[in-house]
């Protein structure tokens, strides 16, 4: 017998051992470039989806028609999404910041100033992890971000349209009073009388600083102590009336206090903050040009919609997409072979875990014709990408300004 069919031979028997030996926790349906999408994520999404579909007053046959509709979609969906998460890291689009900024203010709105317990409620209204439902957001956020680069951006409507939509629509660009805000937190928590006195000193010294001029958010990147809000320069969500301690809001809502004031240090629990006013929208009608971008996206809505659909397709064309039988790309790309190559040198549909089919994919990627011998682990939990990431020795402090 020939060497070239021993190999064949022996690789079948390795294959034929390991399916008998092998405990199958996720079934691949689609493999999209280095990634895969599981049957798993697939059932996890129809669960969040009949769950937000329920708290609308869906039931009966009209929640089963809308979950049937949604799952002719599924598929098509995930990899939509995919496709478009590996466009922003192709084009280094970073949006923690955005990120960073929607879970301050989702935790304001909560009136919960503290991080361990918003985790708990995050967890419990939605069935997951924090880190599982930021990674979601950041996702999302990450797919609409290339959309509105790739697609949105090269819509145009003439200023005369927008203008005319805006005047029609009047009443739905009647907004409340907020205020923007970016905050410096020098923390006191444990600290001895002398490095309290220390502490104060620091925060007199970066007003000084501010107020000359030095640029507040590298003030804040630098020296804060909020480990949410560093990274981004200090910046915090919006704030309207009744969500701050009575005290602050004096200052940061008082007139005379305009744009780019940098408040004296202030004294919260066990905290210096410096507030500095990055905005402040009065109550009443927004002018056109502050809600110009608004009017624009909500015009452009069913023109970008079929663009869209059209730069996913060219997404599809370029990609290495592989769809498992028994699943169906309702967005797939008009003759473009999908179909699942099964045999030795290409991924499996069954795997113990997730991040060991993801590695096998990128490898096969690689190393096109080079067949691996097999490594399959016995019994193998399953992974997630949280249980890398090490928590916090400490939970960060406050993030926005408490009420005392």
């Amino acid at each position: 017998m020939k060497s070239g069919s021993l190999t064949i031979l022996f690789l079948a028997a390795v294959s034929s051992a390991v399916a008998a030996d092998v405990k199958v926790v996720e079934e691949i349906a689609a493999k999209v470039n280095g990634d895969i999408i599981t049957r798993g994520e697939l059932d996890q999404m129809r669960r969040e989806l009949e769950q937000e579909l329920r708290a609308q007053g869906y039931s009966g046959a009209r929640l089963q028609d809308a979950l049937k509709e949604n799952s002719a979609n599924a598929l098509r969906n995930q990899i939509d999404e995919l496709l478009l998460v590996q466009r922003g890291k192709d084009l280094n689009i970073n949006v923690d910041t955005e990120i960073n900024r929607q879970m301050q203010e989702m935790m304001v709105q909560a009136k919960i100033n503290d991080p361990d317990k918003f985790h708990d409620a995050i967890r419990e209204q939605y069935g997951i992890t924090f880190e599982e439902f930021r990674d979601k957001m950041k996702r999302r956020m990450l797919s609409q971000r290339v959309v509105g680069q790739e697609v949105t951006y090269h819509v145009t409507i003439p200023d005369a349209d927008l203008r005319k939509y805006y005047e029609d629509h009047k009443d739905q660009y009647v907004r409340k009073e907020q205020v923007f805000l970016s905050q410096i937190v020098i923390s006191t928590e444990g600290k001895t009388a002398e490095q309290i006195a220390a502490a104060e000193k620091k925060a007199k010294d970066l007003v000084a600083s501010a107020r000359k001029g030095d640029k507040f958010s590298d003030l804040a990147r630098d020296n804060s102590d909020d480990v949410e809000t560093n990274r981004n320069g200090g910046q915090l969500p919006p704030y309207q009336r009744g969500l701050m301690d009575p005290a602050i809001e004096t200052i940061v809502f008082n007139p005379a206090n305009a744009k780019g004031y940098v408040t004296d240090p202030i004294k919260v629990r066990n905290s210096i903050v410096i507030l500095r006013i990055d905005d402040r929208y009065e109550a009443g009608q927004a002018s056109f040009e502050e809600v110009k971008e608004d009017v624009h996206e909500k015009m452009a809505s069913p023109i970008i919609e079929p663009k869209v659909r059209e730069f996913l397709t060219r997404l599809r064309e370029e990609a290495f997409l592989e769809i498992k039988e028994g699943y169906v790309d309702s967005g797939a790309a008009p003759g473009k072979d999908t179909h699942w190559k099964d045999d030795v040198a290409t991924l499996k549909p069954q795997t113990t875990t997730k991040e060991e089919v993801a590695a096998r994919v990128r490898i096969h990627k690689k190393l096109a014709g080079f067949i691996p011998t097999p490594v399959v682990k016995k019994n193998a939990p399953l992974a997630s990408e949280s249980d890398s990431a090490a928590p916090p020795a400490t939970p960060p402090p406050a993030t926005s300004p408490p009420k005392q």
